[in-house]
């Protein structure tokens, strides 16, 4: 069955890209392929199915890449059916899944790496292809690259495997970009899994990747920023600094909470505030993270807005001086006080 679907729709790619617009049945008759995933999992077994679904996958990658002319609403309807079976699979016990873990054990361990990747890849840069095509109507996408459908992606992010995540990183910042109608309920979405992650579970893998996605789309706000825009800067990014594997995704937080001070200064306060709140008390290598992400938001910080919060924050830099580890961010220090 896998092998005469896929010699099927390799029939429909070699009819040319002008007759495959205009067909009504042509990739719908090859879907029974889609539901072929779980055997790729077994490195030994239908070595020439395989095969011949790995050059069938870069066929439709060529076909979308040079498509001429606007995709059909059934060739809208056959990529979502390919891409939805493929991806939003039965994933494997996670090897983290009952343990809270501090950043340095993160670091120690080894990503886990899909077997079923060679595959993946494939069918991810299927799609990442397909949402950047400018043969891609939005309008028309929108019903089926839906509210369902990002929900599912967005839940890949929790995988292990990073190359994975970095191909959802790129795919999401496209779909934001390109679905305007999906943009409030994406940062809904990344909200509830930030909230989620922290006050629940404390697991999950792509923190990283989604503050990265959202850095650029913070740095697309329009000014004066919206009460929702500021509200997710204070139930959810300053929050963000409370896990105890803050190292793993720290540099991209620092950006976002970093950009949202530049675009209004009158943050500064708030944002101080809040990483005093969870200012480390044991764990010195966070206070030096804490240090660095202060000296980025004080530069952008008014005279005005400093005076607000000086008198809690010196207090923290006392302690600061005052403790055993003063050595470990004394450098951090000086450059603060310079400032």
């Amino acid at each position: 069955m896998a092998v005469q679907c896929l010699h099927r729709m390799k029939h429909c790619l070699r009819l040319g890209t002008s007759q495959i617009l205009r067909s009504k049945t042509c990739l719908l008759e090859s879907s029974p392929c889609v539901v072929w995933y779980l055997t790729l999992l077994i490195p030994t077994r239908n070595l020439k199915e395989k095969d011949i679904k790995r050059q069938t996958l870069l066929d439709i990658v060529d076909y979308v890449t040079s498509a001429n002319g606007k995709f059909t609403e059934t060739v809208m309807q056959e990529v979502i059916k390919v891409v939805s079976v493929n991806l939003f699979r039965p994933r494997a016990p996670q090897t983290r899944e009952n343990k809270v873990l501090e950043a340095f054990d993160l670091e120690e361990e080894e990503p886990m790496m899909d077997p079923a990747w060679p595959h993946l890849q494939l069918v991810y840069e299927f799609f990442l292809r397909f949402v950047a095509s400018p043969e891609t109507d939005a309008k028309l996408a929108k019903r089926y690259v839906d509210h369902s459908f990002v929900l599912k992606l967005l839940d890949l992010f929790d995988s292990e495997d990073p190359r994975e995540r970095e191909y959802l990183k790129t795919i999401l910042h496209r779909i934001y970009g390109k679905f305007m109608v999906h943009r409030p309920f994406i940062r809904k979405a990344t909200n509830n899994i930030f909230f989620r992650f922290i006050f629940e579970t404390e697991k999950h893998n792509g923190i990283a990747e989604l503050l990265e996605v959202l850095g650029s789309i913070i740095n697309g706000f329009a000014l004066p920023l919206k009460e929702e825009h500021k509200l997710f800067l204070v139930r959810a990014l300053i929050p963000l600094h409370k896990p105890k594997c803050l190292p793993m995704y720290h540099q991209q937080l620092s950006y976002c909470i970093t950009q949202f001070v530049e675009k209004d200064c009158k943050l500064a306060d708030t944002v101080i505030r809040g990483l005093l709140k969870y200012w480390p008390i044991t764990n010195s290598s966070k206070e030096v993270m804490f240090l660095s992400e202060l000296e980025e938001v004080l530069e952008a910080t008014q005279p005005a807005e400093f005076q607000r919060c000086m008198v809690p924050l010196f207090r923290q830099i006392a302690r600061c001086l005052s403790s055993s580890h003063f050595q470990n961010f004394e450098p951090d220090l000086f450059l603060l006080l310079r400032w």
